[in-house]
């Protein structure tokens, strides 16, 4: 390996400066784009799914768990998934387990009525032993049984799904997979890929789109609604 070139402060300094001009571009980029991703039109759901959870059998309304907006990850956990790291129902997709490990506490999420999910074809027992092995508890986790996956790009390849429900009817908001899920994790870049966005008020959003102060609604994770 090549050794860098070594500088004085006062020139690391103004190298680091002029990278911050091109990081602060990207941010203002990333921000554009996140705006334009809140208007992008919505396809009504029309079929009716079902998946399995821990409390048994689950439509795709009952994923939203009471809130407005739903994101949902297809991980590939499942029998004939097959790693080197082992087979399953020890290991499952190697990169989806990395995705699940980079999960931020869903608490945040929930606090902006969002509400993150993962979906596999494993049975229910193995998703829950798995869950307690990796340290995954707060992740709630479904067993596919239909064409979900299918139907919603998420077949062949993992991904992860955007739905917004208004009237009582359910629409799909955005899709992102492939590199897109390498940005996933965090509370704010999920909260990027959907409808309605951080719901802060520096955001550039359609008319009526909820929005707080920033730093208002945050808080620690087991703290949301207790006044803390």
């Amino acid at each position: 390996m090549k050794t860098p070139t070594i500088v004085s402060q006062e020139e690391w300094n103004a190298a680091r400066e002029a990278l911050l001009v091109e990081e602060k571009a990207m941010t203002r980029a990333r921000d554009a784009l996140a705006a334009n991703r809140r208007r992008m039109p919505s396809m009504a759901v029309e079929k009716e799914y079902s998946f399995e959870g821990p409390n048994g059998r689950a439509s795709l309304d009952d994923l939203f768990e009471g809130r407005r907006q739903l994101i949902v990850y297809r991980a590939f956990y499942e029998p004939g998934i097959t790693t080197a790291r082992g087979p399953y129902p020890e290991r499952g997709c190697v990169g989806c387990s990395m995705v699940a490990d980079q999960v931020a506490h869903p608490a945040h999420l929930n606090e902006r009525d969002t509400t993150l999910v993962f979906v596999s074809r494993a049975q229910q027992a193995d998703i829950q032993d798995l869950k307690q092995r990796m340290g995954w508890e707060p992740i709630p986790w479904y067993t596919l049984s239909d064409d979900f996956d299918s139907d919603f790009d998420v077949g062949d390849w993992h991904g992860t799904n955007a739905f917004i429900r208004h009237d009582g009817q359910i629409f799909r908001t955005y899709f992102i997979d492939s590199r897109g899920d390498e940005h996933m994790g965090s509370t704010w870049s999920y909260l990027d890929i959907t409808a309605l966005g951080r719901q802060e008020e520096w955001e550039d959003s359609p008319e009526g789109h909820p929005q707080t102060p920033p730093y208002q609604w945050w808080n620690y994770h087991d703290a949301y609604g207790t006044g803390d």
